[in-house]
């Protein structure tokens, strides 16, 4: 099974000027873990995760003035839509990350989540609709 089989193609992407409470009610909203951070001035992809917003404010940190942009994973490990998902996992394992962006000629085309590939996995391969 393949990153294109588990993927959601439904990404959330913000800015790097989004407060942090703005992104974790975006990222509540939509039900998912990350986001996709886009600045344009900068040909960059970066990722904003739950965790990231959790660090920030167990540091006391004020979620209202704090920006996405402050706290986005730039050292990013993308993943192509071609891998599969045992690579995608082995990836996310060494790296210590629970989300791939995946690219295709350098756009973002989708997402895989550690529940994504859990899902396929433990459905015998068979990917259900992810809500939301």
């Amino acid at each position: 099974m393949l990153v294109h089989d588990a993927m959601s193609t439904t990404v959330l992407t913000i800015g790097p000027d989004h407060t942090l409470r703005q992104a974790a009610r975006l990222m509540s909203a939509r039900r998912v873990g990350a986001a996709v951070v886009l600045d344009p001035d900068d040909s960059g992809i970066g990722i904003l995760t739950e965790r990231d917003i959790l660090i920030s404010l167990g540091a006391g940190q004020n979620p209202d003035t704090e920006t996405a942009g402050a706290h986005t994973t730039t050292d990013v490990v993308f993943a192509a839509p071609s891998w599969t998902l045992d690579e995608a996992a082995e990836a996310m394992t060494h790296g210590g990350f629970r989300h791939l962006i995946v690219l295709d000629d350098h756009e973002p085309v989708g997402i895989v989540s550690v529940r994504d590939i859990t899902r396929c996995w433990t459905r015998g391969g068979r990917v259900a609709p992810v809500p939301g």
